[in-house]
Formats: structure tokens, C-alpha cells, sequence
């Protein structure tokens, strides 16, 4: 068996073969398509070579076969109706020493079965021609095997981005020059890339990953299929899914490139990440960051410690500011879309979790404390302390004021600071009754609280605020004048916003 990961030779175009001046060759007869190819050349001078065919060869000869008065029966007729009939490109006839001239009636019978007929000069040996073929299978080789390889260099770069499944998608149809689709268990579309086919090619794509699909034992793994001049392919995953690729033209690297995108896909979208199993992880993040310590502890175990991780990819994190008039906020425009379920469990791959939820903008992450995160390409992270299972939900504001500080300042990973604080010095409750008194002139505007905790966190700096908050920085102004107002205190004095910051430690 063929090593299936390298392509086969890639055929010769004959009018490559026409155009190498050593050789001298002309077309005299046959349709001159650029399309034609010839796979290998071969040297016969049987009357019926048909036996001795495989199919695709530019078959030689001098003409010792033909007899004296073949020129008056049907003997040309039949020779060339059987070459065509074993799949031969192209005929070639050497002139000398056998005969002066090629002969018209097989001239006449190549134009009427429209088989390619090529003159070669008494000076070009049909050991020449043989050699070129040769030599411009192995040029197309190579040019085929750095396309491929390039395709696997770019394959796998596309699957360590934060959007994987749909990059890698992208990169196979700019690839194979077609259109990629990823069916889903049901056989439902998920995703796609490329120029988008006519209807009835999409309909026939979907039809053939059906024939793919698992269904018991001699189900095939990938199948072929041509419709409306368009090369359909499908591929199954071992997860379930079904890759589909559309084509105008089927190259021979084309499979191996797809295959390369079938293993990565595979990986993208393991047992663990599709359909029920992703839902009910995301269900349960939920409900450990929403619920109470009796609801929690039993589902992760009292003893076992937990990040929480908040994360948003690098394009979400540098969309531009919303803005409006007089300092209110304007949803942004034309900014990337959030992360879905392939592209966050392949974040929880990477950060070695599968509880994973991707809400809005952001992917909520429960991961082990025994698997430190570390920043991952392409995501901006924010990190909680280790918490046992009942403080995850104060572990889930922790990585939200982690991930707000930083987008602000682009910085891969922030951790909650857990270094000892002036509040391990005070009494709880005591502490907790200091922050409701000095910060109760904002109970009723948590936008300003907010707001202020943010700006104090980043050193007053308006501009990574806005940033941070996803708000004009005049609004950012406006709310921190209000801030000041409310509590009657100037927010420039560093004691004051030291006071501030612990109160606002203690909420």
C-alpha cells in the first residue's frame, strides 16, 4: 500500500511535453486540450497494444507494426480505436527510419477518435522523450510535495489559534481552492469556509457525508463523488463529525492535505466537546459559580481545590471602544465575533480542563489547582486563586477583575493578587461594616462601584478604564466625578483611595 502521506506522481500536461524545445514535438492530429495528461510513456510496436495498456500513457512507436496495405483498409481505424478503447492520453509516432512521413489515414483516424497524435523528429529518440516525461513528473512531484507540506505547516498553525475548528476550515479551502463544511452528529452544518457552492452541490456534499457517516461495521471512512463539474469529498471523524470538502478541480495532494485537516478536526472536536457532553459541562460551570457551597461540594469534592479562569481572545479584547453622545455607552460595531463551543473546548483542551462555558464574550473555565494555567496564544486570561469548591463563586468575581485588568493593560495572564493584606489584620465583620458605611452613598449605583473599583485598580488611568469597562473614557470621567461627589471625598488624595480600595476589597 502507498504511503498515505504522500501524494501520488502528479500526471504530465501534454502541452508541457509539446513545449520542451530539445524535444521538437508537434501535434498533428486530436483535440488540443491544456487539459490532457499524460501519467507515464510507454514503447510498443504491437498491432493491438490494448493487452499491454494501463490506461493514461503516451504510447510510441515507429510504425514496424503496420503492414504494406494498411493504408487501404481499416487497420489505422482499429489500432487507434483500441488504444483509445485501454485508456491511452496520446500516440506518438517516430518519422525514420521506418517510415519518411505519418502516415494520413491514422491522421485521419486519431482526428475521428479524437486521440492526440504527436510527430516525433527523426533526431528526438523515443528514449528522450521517455526521460522528459520523467523529468516533469518529478518537477510536479516536488511541487506537489512542498504544497502539501505547506499545507500541513499552515494546518497546523491554524489549529493552535483561539477560533481552531473555523481557522482550520478556512485554511483547507484556501488550500484545496473550494469550499469546507463541518457536519455536526446529526448531520446538521456547524461550520464552513470558502466560496459557498450552488444549492444542489450542497445537497449532494451533505448527501455524501451521509454514506461516511458511522453505522456499523464496513462503513467507509472517506468517499468521492462529482456533481456539476464540482469534486465532492467527504471524510468521517472518529468523534462523530463529518468533514466535507467541494472542489473545481481534484489535485493529487488534495486528499492528503485533507487528511491532515481530518486528524486536527478530529482532536478539535473530541467525544469530550461535542453535543450533550459540552452542554452539560457548560450547565455545570453554571451552577458551581451560581450556586451555594451544599450545591457544589458534593458535584466537585470537598477536598479538591479549583482556578477559575475568565478569558476572551485577543480580538475580542482589542475591539474598538463603544461611544456616544454625552459619555453614554454605544454597542461597538464590526467587531469579531465571540468565541463558540469548538473554539472554547479547545481552549479547555490546551488549559488541560473540560468544564468549560463560553457566555457572551468571555469563557468561564473550571480548572484543577494541581494544572497551573499558563497563557495560552491568541487568549487573554484571568485567574483566580486556588478556592475549594464552596468559594467558587467568590473565585468567579476574582477572575473577572483579573480579566478586566488584563485586556486594560494587554497582558496575557493576570492572577489574583493572594499575597497577604491589611484586611488579614482586621476582624470580618468588622471590616465588612467599615466598606457598607463608606461606600453607602453608591449602594444604589453599582455602575459607579464599578466603575471606581476599575479605575483604582489601574491607577486612575482613564484611558485603560474605558478600555477595561468597554466605555467612552468621557464616560469613564463623568462616572468617577460622580463617584467623588457622592462621597463627598477627593479622589486625587492617595490615603483616600487607599481607604477605598479596602473598602471595596471587603464587598
Amino acid at each position: 500500500m502507498p504511503d498515505p502521506a504522500v501524494p501520488p506522481t502528479p500526471p504530465v500536461p501534454l502541452a508541457a511535453l509539446l513545449a520542451r524545445e530539445d524535444l521538437a514535438l508537434r501535434q498533428i492530429a486530436g483535440p488540443s486540450d491544456p487539459s490532457l495528461v499524460v501519467h507515464w510513456a510507454h514503447t510498443s510496436e504491437m498491432a493491438d497494444p490494448y493487452p499491454y495498456l494501463l490506461g493514461g500513457e503516451l504510447l510510441l512507436t515507429a510504425g514496424v507494426h503496420i503492414p504494406d496495405a494498411a493504408g487501404s483498409g481499416t487497420y489505422f481505424d482499429d489500432y487507434v480505436s483500441r488504444i483509445v478503447a485501454a485508456g491511452g492520453a496520446a500516440l506518438g509516432f517516430g518519422v525514420a527510419p521506418v517510415h519518411d512521413t505519418v502516415p494520413r489515414a491514422l491522421v485521419a483516424a486519431c482526428d475521428t477518435y479524437d486521440l492526440p497524435l504527436i510527430e516525433v523528429p527523426p533526431g528526438t529518440t523515443f528514449s528522450a522523450v521517455a526521460r522528459a516525461v520523467w523529468q516533469l513528473m518529478a518537477q510536479a512531484r516536488l511541487a506537489e510535495l512542498r504544497r502539501v507540506t505547506e499545507a500541513q505547516q499552515s494546518l497546523a498553525a491554524a489549529a493552535a489559534r483561539p477560533d481552531p475548528v473555523p481557522s482550520v476550515l478556512r485554511q483547507l479551502a484556501q488550500r484545496v481552492g473550494g469550499w469546507t463544511a463541518l457536519y455536526g452528529p446529526e448531520g446538521a452544518e456547524i461550520a464552513s469556509a470558502g466560496r459557498e457552492p450552488e444549492a444542489p452541490v450542497r445537497g449532494s456534499l451533505a448527501e455524501l457525508t451521509e454514506v461516511v457517516r458511522p453505522s456499523g461495521p464496513g462503513t467507509p471512512t472517506s468517499a468521492t463523488h462529482a456533481t456539476a463539474g464540482i469534486h465532492l469529498a467527504a471524510y468521517t471523524l472518529s468523534t462523530g463529525f463529518v468533514l466535507g470538502v467541494a472542489t473545481p478541480a481534484r489535485e493529487p495532494g488534495d486528499h492528503t492535505i485533507a487528511s491532515v485537516a481530518t486528524v486536527l478536526l478530529t482532536l478539535l472536536t473530541g467525544e469530550q466537546h461535542s453535543g450533550s457532553g459540552a452542554s452539560r459541562n457548560a450547565a455545570l460551570v453554571r451552577l458551581l459559580l451560581g450556586g451555594t457551597a451544599e450545591e457544589v461540594a458534593p458535584l466537585l469534592g470537598a477536598g479538591d481545590t479549583w482556578f477559575v479562569v475568565h478569558a476572551c481572545t485577543n480580538d475580542q479584547r482589542d475591539r474598538p471602544n463603544p461611544s456616544g453622545a454625552r459619555g453614554t455607552a454605544r454597542p461597538a460595531t464590526n467587531h469579531p465575533h465571540p468565541p463558540d463551543l469548538l473554539t472554547a473546548t479547545a481552549l479547555g483542551a490546551s488549559l488541560g480542563s473540560a468544564l468549560i462555558d463560553p457566555v457572551g464574550d468571555i469563557v468561564q473555565l473550571l480548572v484543577p489547582a494541581d494544572r497551573q494555567p499558563a497563557p495560552q496564544p491568541g487568549w487573554t486570561l484571568g485567574v483566580s486563586a486556588p478556592v475549594p469548591a464552596h468559594q467558587l463563586p467568590a473565585a468567579a468575581a476574582q477572575a473577572t477583575r483579573a480579566l478586566a485588568r488584563a485586556r486594560a493593560t494587554r497582558t496575557p495572564l493576570v492572577r489574583h493578587n493572594t499575597r497577604p493584606a491589611l484586611g488579614d489584620l482586621i476582624p470580618a465583620d468588622e471590616a465588612h461594616a467599615h466598606a457598607r458605611a463608606l461606600l453607602g452613598p453608591l449602594a444604589e449605583h453599582p455602575a459607579l462601584v464599578d466603575t471606581l473599583r476599575t479605575w483604582l485598580s489601574l491607577h486612575g488611568s482613564w484611558d485603560r478604564t474605558a478600555v477595561a469597562l468597554a466605555v467612552h473614557r468621557n464616560t469613564v470621567r463623568q462616572r468617577i466625578a460622580r463617584c467623588a461627589a457622592l462621597l463627598g471625598a477627593e479622589l486625587d488624595d492617595p490615603d483616600v483611595r487607599m481607604e477605598l480600595w479596602f473598602a471595596l476589597r471587603q464587598e
